[in-house]
Parts: C-alpha cells; structure tokens; sequence
C-alpha cells in the first residue's frame, strides 16, 4: 500500500549548463514528495532517483547520459588494500549511527565544508530543506575525534539499501581520506542491518571530485537505456547516446 502524498506532479526542469562537464547542457525530471515507505524509496533508487527532502531528481539532459546510479553490493563487499588502510588510520574515530535530527553543529560543519570546497555558504532555511525535510526513513552518520564533529553523513533507509544523500567533512583532516571512511563506515553499517545494497549517488565520468566512487567492488551501474543494473566489470552504460526517457 502506497504512504507517498504528492506535492507537485513529475515536470522537467529548463536545460541549464551542466555543473560537472563543460559544454553540457543539463535538464532534470522532479517532483515532490514526502511520507514514502522504506519499500517505496528502494523502488525509487532503484530506478535512479534521487532526492534533497522532498525534491526527487533524476537527469533529463537532451544529449548526455554521463550521470550514472552507482550502488554497491553490501553482502559482497571487499574494501581494497587502500581503502583497508584508510580504515585503519581513522581506528580512533567514534562512528554513531543515529535518527535524522537537526542539531547547530551540523549545520556549522556544513558550511565549514561547503566554504572550503565550494567557496559558498548556504542559508540555515536552505540547510534545513535539504537535510532535515523528511520524506522517507533516514539516518545521520556522525564520525568524532574526541568530542569534535569531523564527518557527516545524510542517508535515506529502504527496504534493502542504504543511500548516502550527502557526506560532509572538517578540512582539517582531509590528510585521514574522510569521504572514502565514511562510505567504508555506512557500508559496514547496511551490512549489520542485513541490507543488501548501499546507493552512491552519480557517477559522472571525467569528473576529479566523483572519482573515488568508482574505487568500490563490486559495483553496479544503471544502464539508462535497459532499466537494468550491470556489473560495472562488464558493462558501462553508453553515456554518447542522447536521453529519451523523457
């Protein structure tokens, strides 16, 4: 049975430039939504959408299909030598996995990272509409040196997955790789909850700040063209052929 209440009708976005290649062009479906059960988010992510609060997105773009769903296997997961020894540096971390609640140092972390890497700050009413606007079940992962907030991360919780929303970090330990430790974190999480997937986000190819992504095996990708999810050792989708989902 359906929980999902319908705030605004599936439309397109205008074609703008595209924040991750230039000279692409970059259109996305949306609609909103909230209340979705954790059966009715998995569907959702399974066929490659993803969301800010109750803003559901997936790209709509007239002549690129780059922007690739990537997930990972939980079950099958096998961190690399690299990724064995990121988790090693950061054995003095405290990892919590905790209800999605609003809390002032949160927000200051966020801008602390978004100034750093961005050179952009964002307003707490914004904040808050992207992280702390429920539309489904979710999760904060809080990583800690000491009493100190140096990671976060935002997760939505289906049926079988786990899906990071987004993961933000104190610049000052960028030397400890925290992005790669927390997706080591959060997958080790989906593993204790007996899930059998862990959503990334996009991959985009070409793109320096999305490429540790494709470090995680065994990966899938979502083939736009099929509707079908492949082994990435096998097959990657044709990101050339122009986008006529929509």
């Amino acid at each position: 049975m359906s929980t999902m209440i319908l705030y605004r009708e599936l439309h397109l976005d205008h074609i703008e430039s595209c924040p991750y290649l230039q000279e692409r062009a970059v259109r996305h479906a949306n609609f909103l939504a909230s209340e979705l059960s954790p059966v009715e988010i998995s569907v959702l992510l399974a066929q490659g959408w993803r969301k800010f609060g109750i803003h559901f997105f997936r790209p709509a773009c007239p002549d690129c299909m780059d922007c690739t769903p990537l997930r990972i296997h939980v079950p099958s997961f096998d961190p690399s030598k690299s990724q064995r020894r990121v988790a090693r540096k950061n054995r003095d971390m405290t990892v919590r996995f905790l209800p999605s609640r609003y809390q002032p140092e949160y927000y200051n972390l966020f801008q602390t990272h978004s100034r750093s890497r961005f050179g952009q700050d964002t307003d707490i009413d914004h904040f808050l509409h992207l992280f702390h606007a429920p539309s489904c079940p979710g999760l904060v992962s809080e990583f800690r040196l000491g009493e100190r907030l140096v990671g976060l991360g935002y997760l939505d919780w289906g049926r079988d997955c786990l899906s990071s929303v987004y993961f933000v970090f104190d610049p000052a330990f960028s030397d400890r790789s925290p992005g790669i430790f927390g997706v080591l974190a959060e997958i080790e999480h989906a593993r204790a909850l007996r899930l059998d997937w862990y959503y990334l986000g996009y991959f985009v190819p070409g793109c320096p700040t999305m490429a540790y992504k494709d470090r995680f095996n065994p990966r899938q990708y979502l083939d736009w063209n099929t509707g079908i999810w492949v082994p990435a050792q096998t097959s990657v989708p044709n990101a050339s052929t122009p986008n006529k989902r929509f």
